[in-house]
């Protein structure tokens, strides 16, 4: 099978401990000369060890046996069976934000199992520009009131402290509004669409009993198969069940929907827009280990670090390539491909170090290929860009200075690149 043999190159930054994803001893590699030798899969080799030449048996053949193998052994198989949604739209507002945006509150109802979970979403529309209006789709970490001070925006049922599972009072209103600039976003002309993860899936391991997964257990069951969906491949499942929703209201440009997501939300962000082709584009937020670092490189966070502080993200399946990545059948590069030929765009910040900015660039790099014989170029950098110097390509890159956070400005580049890519949106670089 012909491989990509990757070479190893220094990236000079200084790492900024983060906390909160190391909390037992760990000593991670961040001097690149150890970054070991390794051979990464091709994407565009089938199963029989044949060369895929050809758009129509990328489709038909390889994408379909690249997301199986992800669904398999790393984020779990989403379930299939038949469920049913509603949608209540509580509230429209055309004259919230000081008469700047149209805010609307809706709850999408899913039920399985005789039981009903329902999903809090909120969306600002510009109303500077006609409609239909292009949207940025993102979960959040802390609840929907986060990601503004509007005194409209209903607190969340309940929150749980990440990791623990413990109760917590709701955070203040806006206390992640530095992560959702919604003024700046609308002022480019997009619109925004958010909703609380821990709606979807609470973040800590309780084996499954709360969220969603309960909707879906066949008769009698009441623990996850080794090859069934994680909490990330619940978010991602979660993220589609938003787009539903958009589909349905005019005044969304459903051919312009965006996802975006932020560390393990943006691993979500990836694997949903892999698997659903109604995302029109994706953005990936310093996603590191499971999202777009190559996990071959064992820089920073590794297989086995991201498995043992948080069991409940992948399917058990992942947890086979702890310390034994070269047996991966596959790795990130490929699930950067499986959004081909859609825009997909690649952060990362230097202090990062932990995400392994490197290996995220290089995703992208390798993902190439599979743009290119779909008939849309791939990344236009053979080396990783200089700091600040965003790379909008249909594979893009930007490494920023600082750490492992989304800024106000990190949103004028996703701006941008969707600018760039999406041609036909109803906004301009301003």
């Amino acid at each position: 099978m012909r491989s990509y043999i990757l070479a190893t190159m220094l990236l000079g930054s200084t790492f900024v401990t983060n906390v909160w994803a190391q909390p037992q001893p760990f000593s991670p590699n961040y001097d690149e000369d150890k970054v070991p030798k390794f051979e990464l899969p091709d994407p565009l080799v089938a199963a029989d060890g044949s060369r895929v030449d050809s758009a129509d048996a990328w489709r038909s053949e390889q994408r379909p046996r690249l997301l199986k193998l992800f669904a398999e052994q790393m984020f779990g198989i989403t379930p299939t069976t038949p469920f049913q949604q509603h949608f209540t739209l509580h509230s429209a507002d055309d004259q919230a934000l000081d008469g700047t945006a149209t805010r609307k509150l809706v709850t999408i109802n899913v039920q399985g199992n005789g039981r009903t979970l329902p999903l809090d979403l909120l969306i600002y529309l510009p109303n500077k520009t006609r409609q239909p209006a292009p949207i940025f789709v993102g979960l959040n970490f802390e609840g929907n009131h986060t990601a503004h001070a509007d005194p409209e925006i209903p607190f969340p049922r309940q929150v749980y402290k990440s990791g623990s599972g413990e109760k917590i009072v709701p955070a203040a209103r806006g206390a992640q509004s530095g992560r959702w600039p919604v003024e700046q976003i609308l002022a480019r002309g997009y619109g925004v669409a958010t909703m609380y993860c821990g709606d979807i899936d609470p973040d800590f391991d309780d084996q499954f009993a709360n969220g969603v997964h309960p909707l879906f257990y066949e008769p009698g069951q009441s623990q996850l198969h080794d090859d069934q969906w994680g909490t990330i491949g619940a978010w991602a499942w979660g993220l589609s069940r938003i787009v539903d929703y958009l589909m349905t209201d005019a005044d969304i440009d459903h051919e312009r929907i965006i996802v975006m997501g932020h560390s393990r939300l943006g691993k979500t962000a990836m694997w949903a827009a892999a698997q659903d082709e109604r995302f029109a584009a994706a953005v990936s937020n310093s996603s590191g280990c499971g999202g777009a670092a190559l996990s071959r490189r064992r820089f920073g966070e590794t297989v086995q670090r991201i498995n043992q502080n948080f069991p409940h993200w992948f399917c058990r399946n992942f947890k086979k390539y702890n310390n034994n990545e070269d047996a991966l059948p596959i790795d990130q590069h490929e699930l950067v491909a499986l959004v081909a030929p859609r825009p997909i765009l690649i952060c990362s910040a230097v202090n990062d170090r932990w995400a392994d900015p490197r290996g995220e660039f290089l995703s992208g790099k390798y993902a190439s290929p599979v743009f290119r014989l779909l008939g849309v170029e791939g990344m236009a950098a053979d080396e990783m860009p200089a700091v600040d110097a965003p790379v909008y390509s249909r594979i893009g890159y930007r490494i920023r200075e600082g750490d492992h956070q989304v800024l106000p400005g990190d949103w004028s580049i996703f701006c941008d690149f969707a600018d760039h890519n999406l041609p036909s949106s109803h906004c301009s670089p301003q």
